[in-house]
């Protein structure tokens, strides 16, 4: 598999975890962008995600650190660092070491999820982690929702696939009847990539000779950045998903996927449902078969795309370029 001729430290928010895999009292380790990471949650219930040593001698603190309250504790010599990564407490001084600091990353949790702020200027977030329900405006809630987690995920490990190759998807119409065995080709209603948050929605429409009775229904995606996407399915079976695509090293990526299913009507059950769960199910297989094409992809720039193609490829590789370093843009966009 060749590496693609993308750069792997893209600037956005990027899935890190789901939020009940760091309870109160928790040190998770984790490895991206190349790094140790450690997330722990206070006993306030807030997550930190910090760079995994620390500062004193390198200790790491996925190995043995512990919460005590607001603070993460190293399990070498007892130094407590804050929610911030300074050090507040060294158990054998009377005073603090102000002057070193672990790195910390802006940390948000939403939709089930815990994401990470990455930036390789040190910028601040300029955008948001869309929320699955308020960013569509229709007025649903999580309530009107089968529970996702843990039953309606997939998680993939080191991959050999780029992020970009997910939001590319979304701009491509033609793969649906060959990789997802569909007998519609959408009609796409919606490219808009003015901004760091982009937005594309496609419609489809079964004919007759398809169903017994023509059928509409379509898919709305709200995109922010290369790392985070959700989407609102509507005219069959009621779901919301979201695919995210977070670099491990400069290779590999992980991935999650998380689906949400409309609850039947009357249905309050606390749980993900039988029928939950083989809606969710189906809704997977067809993300895994891209996932399949993915990671066994060369991605190819300039792409030969055909007419229809050019307009949605285009406009989503010129979007994505706002998220590379400067110095490391893709060599050459789509012509």
């Amino acid at each position: 598999m060749a590496r693609p001729p993308l750069p792997m430290e893209p600037t956005g928010w990027f899935q890190v975890a789901w939020s009940t895999e760091i309870p109160v009292g928790a040190v998770h380790r984790m490895k991206y962008f190349g790094r140790e990471l450690v997330a722990w949650r206070s006993a306030a219930g807030r997550v930190a995600v910090f760079d995994a040593y620390c500062e004193h001698l390198g200790a790491h603190l996925g190995y043995g650190g512990r919460v005590d309250g607001e603070n993460l504790v190293c399990p070498f010599h007892g130094w407590e660092w804050n929610r911030e990564g300074r050090n507040v407490c060294i158990p054998y001084e009377s005073h603090p070491n102000k002057g070193r600091r672990i790195r910390s990353y802006p940390v948000t949790e939403r939709n089930e999820a815990v994401w990470i702020w990455y930036d390789t200027r040190g910028r601040a977030p300029y955008f948001e982690v869309p929320d699955m329900f308020t960013a569509f405006g229709d007025g649903r809630t999580a309530a009107d929702y089968y529970p996702p987690v843990p039953g309606a995920t997939l998680f993939r490990q080191g991959l050999e696939l780029h992020p970009q190759y997910v939001m590319e998807n979304g701009v491509d119409f033609a793969h649906f009847k060959f990789v997802h065995k569909t007998p519609f080709v959408p009609e796409f209603t919606r490219h808009d990539f003015s901004g760091p948050v982009s937005y594309v929605d496609f419609t489809v429409a079964f004919d007759a000779d398809v169903a017994a009775d023509r059928i509409d229904s379509g898919v709305e995606s709200i995109n922010a950045g290369l790392g985070c996407s959700i989407t609102k399915s509507w005219g069959m079976v009621d779901n919301r998903t979201m695919p995210a695509v977070t670099p491990v090293d400069d290779r590999t990526c992980d991935v999650r996927f998380t689906v949400w299913i409309g609850r039947k009507p009357g249905d309050d059950a606390p749980e993900l449902t039988r029928y939950g769960k083989t809606m969710a199910d189906f809704v997977i297989e067809q993300f895994e078969a891209d996932v399949h094409i993915w990671s066994h992809q060369r991605y190819s720039d300039p792409p030969a795309l055909s007419p229809k193609e050019f307009a949605g490829f285009k406009a989503l590789r010129h979007w994505a370029q706002q998220f590379y370093p400067a110095e490391a843009q893709p060599e050459r966009a789509t012509r």
